[in-house]
């Protein structure tokens, strides 16, 4: 069954959307949706089977039936059920309640854990983000309070058939985003919503239902009142999920989001650029090139190209018929820092983004850089981050990869030796000749090692000689 179900899936896309939900329609009849076998799916298929046995409804539910109909193999199963959480407890000794007012307890089966959930309704959200509380209910009633129609599906893994009670399999087959119910009504429940549409189309690579988009646009500046936390969150996985960030982050600016999120990425729509170094147009235009054309991401290059430019809407000027950004990077590099702080990135993370912001602008000189200066910009911990926010940057705008290749190659004949070798000479050989402790031994510190990092010295006895005689040219 499951070999068979590999090979339907990869058939979807050569079909119309209507055929394509007839064609779900018999394979649910058929019971022809693939279950994956391996240990994580084995156990959620255990407390399922456990909790039928006693007589409990229980199926898996939402992103992990979403995923299984799109031929996708879940990363984890929730699983939601007639019992409620005493009952849970009591089949599945060692479960950990993690919200029992609510209905969630967690249950270990081997090596992996699984949320079961007791079916539910929520009751009146008064903060846009959490319920008050919950009444526990029946499958229909549950599957009508969650958020998207793609979601709210469950399915019976013994037997392979799913229950639909919102029409999530047509709109997975139309690929499409659609809340459950009014949009309005989900969206003022919980604001975060708006923002989880928007990853969800972008993951998916689906489309947003018409309706739901204009009801996030009418909310979207409740977005604010979300935690900044949850905010990053989400964003941070749309950067690194998105197959294209930059499409995912002009929805963000069609649906109003982005202009609450972050005005200042908002604001560089518009922006105009010299077309000699900038064919591709604006700085907006570029941002979402860059972002589009990121190989599997990490989240320091993903803030680093969707930040690298801030700086330039508020140093723009014309200069003898020509518009520039001068000292753009710095300026960029202190706006990202505010605006990842109040995203509340780790400060690691923050620290290594804003530095390779202000810094992205010394690749232009790299060719004529000093030996010492050059190993000491390869050889920075950011420098993998820092030489593909370049490559990203010179191929959406002029195109010249003439530095990133000196750069490649520079790093490769540098290979079979540390690029930042340890100094020969120290802070305390330094002391020993007669400089008084202070900033003056960390000076002569620093010259002395770019004399070995140029190779103007072959060993630690030359390079103290050559310090020794530095530093008596330069006594009065």
């Amino acid at each position: 069954m499951r070999r068979r179900s590999r090979r339907v899936a990869p058939l979807l896309q050569t079909l119309s959307a209507n055929d394509v939900k007839l064609l779900y329609i018999e394979l649910e009849k058929m019971n022809m949706i693939s279950i994956p076998s391996n240990p994580l799916s084995a156990g959620a298929c255990a407390v399922v089977r456990r909790l039928t046995q006693e007589g409990f409804t229980a199926f898996w539910a939402g992103g992990c039936v979403r995923d299984l109909i799109m031929g996708r193999e879940p990363k984890d199963f929730d699983i939601a059920t007639l019992a409620v959480p005493d009952q849970v407890e009591r089949l599945f000794p060692g479960a950990v309640t993690v919200g029992k007012s609510f209905g969630v307890v967690r249950v270990r089966v081997q090596a992996h854990e699984y949320e079961v959930a007791t079916f539910r309704k929520d009751q009146a959200y008064r903060d846009g983000r959490h319920p008050e509380g919950v009444v526990f209910t029946d499958e229909q009633t549950d599957a009508l309070r969650r958020d998207f129609t793609v979601n709210a599906l469950f399915l019976d893994p013994l037997t392979g058939a799913v229950r639909d009670y919102v029409g999530g399999q047509a709109d997975l087959a139309a690929r499409l985003i659609r809340a459950v119910g009014r949009p309005e009504d989900r969206f003022a429940e919980d604001h975060l919503r708006m923002l989880r549409a928007v990853r969800f189309a972008s993951t998916l690579n689906f489309e947003l239902d018409p309706a739901t988009a204009d009801a996030i646009r009418h909310h979207a500046t409740q977005i604010e009142k979300v935690s900044a936390e949850r905010l990053q969150q989400e964003l941070t996985r749309i950067l690194l999920e998105a197959p294209q960030p930059g499409a995912a982050i002009e929805l963000l600016q069609a649906v109003g989001l982005l202009p609450v999120i972050l005005p200042e990425v908002s604001a560089l729509r518009g922006q105009e650029q010299p077309p000699q170094f900038h064919p591709e147009g604006d700085v907006w235009t570029h941002t979402i090139m860059m972002l589009n054309a990121m190989r599997q991401p990490d989240l320091k290059l993903a803030y680093a190209v969707l930040l690298h430019d801030v700086g330039k809407p508020g140093t723009a000027k014309f200069v003898e018929n020509r518009i520039r950004f001068d000292c753009h990077a710095g300026v960029g590099a202190a706006l990202a820092e505010e605006i990842l702080k109040r995203l509340r990135l780790p400060n690691d993370d923050i620290k290594a983004i804003v530095f390779c912001i202000g810094n992205h602008m010394r690749f232009m000189d790299v060719r004529r850089m000093r030996k010492a200066t050059l190993c000491r910009l390869v050889g920075a911990p950011t420098f993998a981050t820092e030489l593909e926010l370049h490559r990203l940057d010179c191929a959406a705008s002029h195109g010249d990869m003439t530095n990133h290749a000196f750069l490649v190659e520079f790093q490769a004949a540098r290979r079979a030796e540390p690029v930042l070798p340890k100094p020969w000479v120290t802070g305390h050989d330094i002391l020993l000749l007669g400089v008084s402790a202070g900033p003056e031994i960390g000076r002569w510190k620093q010259r002395v090692y770019d004399a070995q990092l140029e190779g103007l010295v072959e060993n630690r006895e030359a390079a103290l000689a050559w310090l020794r005689r530095e530093m008596a040219a330069a006594r009065p």
